[in-house]
């Protein structure tokens, strides 16, 4: 290949790259994915509220739904909001990638205005760095098993999906930090149960995840199991990724929420807005991130501060608070990336709900933004 002209330039096929691609090209904009492995199967579990899903996604992509979550800490609380498991493989048909020009290397070097892979130099107009977080920071980490559905009866207890169960294992890592059960459906007949450390500067190493998973469900238990997976990705993107250049997308964009560690429905509904932004001759920036947007980010970041400054125990309960939050509080701050007005409430109620220590932590975070 020798130097070339396209539209857009995107860096990085995994589910972000692919979305913004498949839009782009939907809005007649010429498109050029640089990926060395376009064609690797996504491995993680993706998960995402059921009312976040674009309706431009196609309902063959669910894998699983439940109409409904539970939440412990211990106390369970259940949350009327439907949770869906998506598909990895149909979901990656659903992104038709076909009309992009497709480079199968490595990018060595991604600029503003151009891309460097071994065969020559690409330029265009706007170059996307989808490729990920950059590993830097604080983490989530996650071991789980794959097990049948009747294996799962008695974790569930009678619940669609457990989305934290913050009931306390003893550890034997001699380590202060909480860690949660994640329950959910894969299919009519698995579902994945997962020990998670929601974030951690250092998080809990995937040797003691599964120490505490076999403390949890018993060892027999995830010695049968069929699956296994593991997780690992850090969660902060670009601190500043509507003034970054190139311009990232996807989690290392900041479209992953840094208190969840969701990214998946952020990345869809944006991909529709800069595809539009670009094929009308507007700002893509703008787009995507609206000074409401750009406020919510860094409120939900002091929020993912606060909580590494939490022990075991005020995560626990600084979780049991969350839980009692009505549902449109709990939408708005882990879903409404530009509802403004709906993460102040939410927070501000977590602060007049919250106990002394929750609240210095929130309140030292606040004074480090």
């Amino acid at each position: 290949m020798t130097d070339s002209v396209t539209d857009v330039v995107v860096v990085g096929a995994g589910p972000a790259g692919r979305a913004l691609t498949h839009r782009l090209l939907r809005h007649g904009v010429e498109v050029t994915l640089v990926d060395p492995h376009t064609d690797r199967p996504w491995l993680p579990t993706y998960a995402c509220w059921s009312d976040e899903i674009p309706s431009w996604i196609p309902g063959e992509t669910v894998s699983a739904r439940a109409d409904s979550v539970e939440m412990r800490t211990p106390e369970a609380v259940r949350v009327e909001r439907g949770y869906t498991v998506l598909d990895n493989p149909a979901l990656r048909r659903a992104l038709d990638i076909g009309g992009a020009r497709i480079v199968a290397e490595p990018a060595t070097t991604v600029a503003d205005d151009h891309v460097v892979t071994e065969s020559g130099t690409i330029r265009a107009a706007r170059i996307v760095d989808a490729r990920g977080t950059t590993g830097r920071g604080p983490r989530q980490t996650a071991w789980g098993v794959v097990v049948p559905y009747a294996q799962a009866q008695p974790v569930l207890q009678g619940a669609d999906a457990v989305l934290m169960d913050w009931s306390a294992v003893t550890p034997d890592d001699g380590l202060d930090i909480a860690s949660f059960l994640y329950a959910v459906p894969l299919d009519d007949e698995r579902f994945l149960l997962e020990e998670t450390c929601l974030a951690g500067e250092p998080p809990l190493s995937i040797r003691q995840l599964r120490s505490r998973l076999e403390r949890r469900l018993g060892s027999a238990t995830v010695a049968s199991a069929s699956e296994t997976e593991s997780v690992s990705f850090a969660l902060f993107g670009e601190p500043a990724p509507w003034r970054t250049r190139p311009l990232p997308f996807g989690s290392r964009g900041g479209l992953l929420h840094p208190a969840t560690g969701y990214s998946v429905a952020d990345s869809l509904t944006a991909a529709e807005a800069f595809a539009q932004a670009v094929a009308t001759g507007r700002d893509p920036r703008s787009a995507v991130w609206t000074a409401r947007a750009r406020t919510v980010y860094r409120l939900r970041s002091v929020g993912l501060r606060a909580l590494l400054s939490l022990d075991a125990a005020h995560t626990r309960q600084f979780f049991a608070t969350f839980a009692g939050l009505p549902v449109e509080r709990q939408r708005a701050y882990l879903s409404g990336r530009d509802d403004l007005a709906g993460t102040l409430q939410a927070m501000a109620t977590l602060f007049a709900q919250s106990d002394h220590a929750t609240r210095l932590s929130l309140m030292r975070a606040l004074a480090r933004r």
